[in-house]
């Protein structure tokens, strides 16, 4: 069944994800993409003006940059009961993983969640022992669990083990400096933890 994606972003702030989405899902409609300016006063004290009347869809993807628009459109999901993705702090009544691949698999979030978050692969490896094939069933919607895969293909496991959290750090679109006072991690390490930690497991199940 295909799920309903409602996008609101800034100068095109959501561009990256919205294009690993259209290029690494299915079943996904993007019935609305809202880009709303960053020439915006430090605070809007009517942040309705900026949105439509009425939203119909499944699912909220909120790339915003300006507090009062993302707190507004929280509200404005939570009052008609459809789930919100949203970055940054994390406010109640949203979803809002670390990155976007620190989503967990979401059955509840159709099928963005089930293909969308904590990075899945399953991996092969030839007579040499060597990668042959790595597949994806679960990955960061800005693509890096796929694109990563070229770095691995014809590595022997400890070798693809030691570049995999380096290379997605170089493919991470989140910003380095932003670090998480609880872990001590920033984003970009985070995703690198992340996808380390998969090919770890799919090599300890490799067919």
């Amino acid at each position: 069944m295909t799920t309903k994606l409602l996008i609101f972003q800034q100068a095109g702030s959501g561009d990256k994800k919205i294009a690993g989405i259209d290029h690494y899902g299915h079943d996904l409609e993007i019935v609305a993409n809202y880009d709303l300016p960053t020439a915006l006063p430090d605070f809007i004290e009517d942040p309705e003006e900026y949105f439509p009347d009425s939203l119909v869809g499944d699912l909220i993807l909120n790339f915003l940059k300006h507090p009062d628009l993302a707190d507004y459109l929280v509200e404005l999901a939570n009052r008609l009961k459809i789930p919100i993705i949203t970055s940054g702090p994390r406010k109640i009544g949203e979803i809002s993983p670390f990155t976007c691949c620190g989503l967990a698999n979401r059955n509840d979030l159709g099928s963005y969640g089930q293909q969308f978050g904590v990075p899945e692969y399953e991996v092969y490896c030839d007579n040499a022992g060597r990668i042959s094939q790595v597949q994806v069933s679960h990955g960061a919607s800005c693509g890096a669990t796929w694109q990563v895969i070229a770095k691995l293909i014809g590595k022997t496991p400890d070798e693809a083990l030691e570049c995999v959290a380096r290379e997605v750090q170089f493919l991470c679109m989140a910003d380095p400096s932003s670090f998480d006072p609880v872990s001590g991690k920033s984003p970009v390490h985070f995703a690198g933890h992340l996808h380390h930690h998969a090919l770890v497991k799919a090599l300890n199940n490799r067919k």
